[in-house]
């Protein structure tokens, strides 16, 4: 499809392309391919040096500088005169962004996006940056395009040795040595310790800005707080949720949470929100109320079940990538507020609800107000003479009105495609909210998120990692596979439906044969049947979205435990004992690790649960905070290795509890089988 648009511009090889982000840029003046063989090819026919420009739907910096520049006639003529430009967007080829990102990090740049990265013919990069002023990007491909024609040599030279850097192991690059030491508690002090050193005492997180939720980091303070009893990391934990919950960054009437906040008190976010950073927020703030029982949180993970549900859900049953931060050209436009619009929706109840809100005349952001609370409820009721019964009603009724009228506004941009590790987030969060909470209908949410990956986004054992117009495209990463056969893992362990934790095994073994590096114990980022990039990663640290190799090294300890396989649970201890050292250094990167450190260092509880009122009991069962345990269930009867002669004594629901698979006497209590865990 080439056709001209209504203002009459052509348009160039993105318009057939799945991605939203990239149909963004489908009408630019630049001769923009997606990336691939044609683009590629391209390049090394002219001789020409091609022009990497990676970005995301919801990426605010990305917009303007497709404003300034790409949709500039004269900036893109420089481009399609002197290179072979390609557009990626960084969600759908993860694989592409992190070699490049890599790169501009070696080449001692700060890296971020829009990543513009400029290669030799045969992919090799040697010049990069981020954002670039109009008249500042024009000078700068003037001068590449002159130092490629003239500096050939040398920029040969300076493409190969990046490429050779670029191409060292990541078990050498960080001397990744495995280690015989015992996995031991003691040492989860070292790194909770060494964590606390950067805490914010006063707004919770860590103490700089921008700020982002780590929900690893916070998942690892549970654990560390559940075998340590340290309050202080407790008290810090939860002004750091309570904070993050109250803040701007929650959209504090439609729920989810926006990417970051640009400032120490989380209350002015870039507005994007991303389903990775929703559906591991929602673990967090479930089993942060089994631990604290605190309404907020509970509250925030229902507002952001009830979000997901209204914007996010694809009748298919998966959910949407993300939203921009962007309205109208205008970022945030769609969730700020004046004090005059509230006080003519709200009428006599205004004072109390922009008191709640704190909105203002002179607003708290760029003259307008971002809700965000900065009273708990409790002082609230106490300084407005308020029962809690009053404050629900003002509060309900204050959302209702607010979000309506919302709704009526030009409403922000939707990346609609689905990806498959972002909705095994979703789906593990889901469970968590149905652990906590026992409300069947984060239950139903799950499965149908779980029949939807299993059935429209895998073809003969391969996952795929998007999906679009009914359509699946692009060969899943270890990112894809590690997030799903977690939440499949998690799906089974409270519905005990076994078709679930059967294709957790499957897609493990498929990992295990196309992603494993035997020789270095850890997963590469790819799978070795797609197509070949100029390095082939793994990914071993921990950030917002905890590392892939990291997650897959879980779910070998858990799925280790569940089918009794010694040889996952020994990949597991191998690959994080290859981790320590740099743990105890740097455990902020390296939460995920620590949370399976903190598995391993405890023994892991193996929990059959036998009987008629099987599903009644876990619930029960579940409802506490027990972080290091597998559960297993059936009514009648299981083949499951750790379920064999296992049965309901007299008829009645009864608990296996076993460490290692040494068992303690069944009972039929749950109060009974919490005594034999302690």
């Amino acid at each position: 499809m080439t056709d001209n648009n209504e203002h009459g511009q052509k348009a160039n090889k993105l318009i057939n392309s799945s991605s939203p982000y990239l149909l963004q840029h489908a009408w630019n003046p630049v001769d923009w391919y997606p990336w691939g063989a044609e683009a590629l090819e391209k390049a090394k026919k002219e001789d020409k040096p091609v022009l990497v420009s990676i970005g995301y739907s919801s990426c605010h910096w990305c917009h303007v500088m497709e404003r300034e520049s790409f949709e500039n006639d004269s900036i893109a003529e420089i481009m399609n005169e002197n290179f072979v430009c390609i557009k990626v967007d960084r969600e759908e080829r993860p694989d592409v962004d992190q070699i490049y990102m890599d790169a501009v990090q070696v080449m001692g740049l700060n890296g971020g996006w829009p990543l513009n990265v400029f290669l030799t013919p045969d992919q090799k990069p040697f010049y990069g940056g981020t954002y670039f002023p109009p008249a500042q990007w024009a000078k700068l491909l003037g001068s590449v395009s002159k130092a490629f024609n003239e500096q050939r040599e040398e920029i040969e030279k300076s493409a190969n040795d990046l490429t050779n850097a670029l191409s060292t192991s990541e078990v050498i690059k960080y001397r990744l040595e495995e280690t015989n030491e015992e996995f031991q508690v003691k040492n989860l002090d070292t790194m909770y310790s060494r964590l606390s050193e950067k805490f914010d005492p006063e707004y919770g997180g860590f103490n700089r800005a921008p700020k982002f939720p780590m929900p690893a980091n916070w998942l690892f303070l549970l654990r560390y707080y559940h075998y340590s009893k340290n309050n202080t990391a407790l008290e810090h934990l939860e002004l750091t949720l309570d904070q993050i919950a109250m803040g701007g960054i929650f959209d504090q009437i439609g729920g989810g949470w926006a990417r970051y906040s640009t400032d120490p008190e989380w209350l002015a976010p870039h507005f994007e929100k991303m389903l990775y950073d929703n559906g591991q927020l929602v673990s967090l703030y479930s089993e942060a109320y089994q631990v604290t029982q605190k309404k907020l949180y509970r509250d925030v993970v229902y507002k952001t079940i009830e979000w997901l549900e209204r914007e996010m859900l694809d009748k298919s049953g998966g959910f949407y990538s993300a939203l921009d931060a962007d309205s109208e050209g205008e970022e945030g436009k769609f969730y700020v507020w004046n004090e005059q619009e509230v006080d003519e929706l709200m009428g006599d109840r205004s004072a109390l609800v922009k008191t709640y809100y704190d909105i203002s005349a002179g607003g708290n952001w760029e003259g307008k107000n971002i809700l965000r609370r900065t009273i708990s409820d409790a002082d609230f009721i106490k300084k407005n003479q308020l029962t809690q019964e009053e404050l629900q009603q003002l509060v309900d009724n204050a959302d209702n009105v607010l979000l309506t009228h919302r709704e009526t506004r030009v409403r922000p941009g939707m990346d609609d495609k689905i990806l498959s590790g972002w909705n095994g987030m979703m789906l593990k969060g889901l469970v968590d909210a149905y652990e906590a909470f026992d409300k069947k209908r984060f239950l139903t949410l799950a499965r149908n998120n779980a029949e939807f990956l299993t059935s429209e986004m895998m073809d003969k054992g391969q996952f795929f990692r998007s999906y679009k117009n009914g359509e699946a495209s692009i060969d899943a990463y270890l990112e894809d596979y590690a997030f799903v056969i977690d939440g499949l893992t998690a799906l089974y362990q409270v519905s005990f439906e076994e078709k679930w934790i059967v294709k957790a095994w499957e897609l493990t073994e498929y990992v295990i044969e196309h992603f494993y590096d035997a020789e270095e114990g850890l997963f590469f980022y790819t799978d070795d049947r797609s197509e070949k990039l100029i390095a082939r990663k793994k990914e071993v640290f921990d950030n917002v979205i905890p590392a892939s190799n990291s997650q897959m090294a879980i779910n070998l300890h858990h799925l280790g435990v569940i089918f009794d396989h010694q040889d996952y649970r020994d990949k597991a201890a191998s690959m994080v004992s290859k981790m320590v050292q740099l743990m105890r250094d740097e455990p902020g990167y390296l939460s995920n690790w620590a949370i399976l450190y903190s598995y391993l260092a405890t023994p892991t509880a193996e929990i059959s649960i036998v009987g008629p009122d099987v599903a009644a009991v876990t619930q029960q069962f579940v409802k506490r905070f027990l972080p290091n345990k597998v559960v297993m269930g059936t009514t009648d009867g299981s083949d499951m290795p750790l379920m064999k002669g296992k049965s309901a004594m007299n008829g009645e629901t009864t608990i296996y509890v076993c460490y290692n698979k040494t068992c303690k006497l069944p009972v039929t209590s749950v109060e009974k089988a919490y005594e034999q865990l302690k």
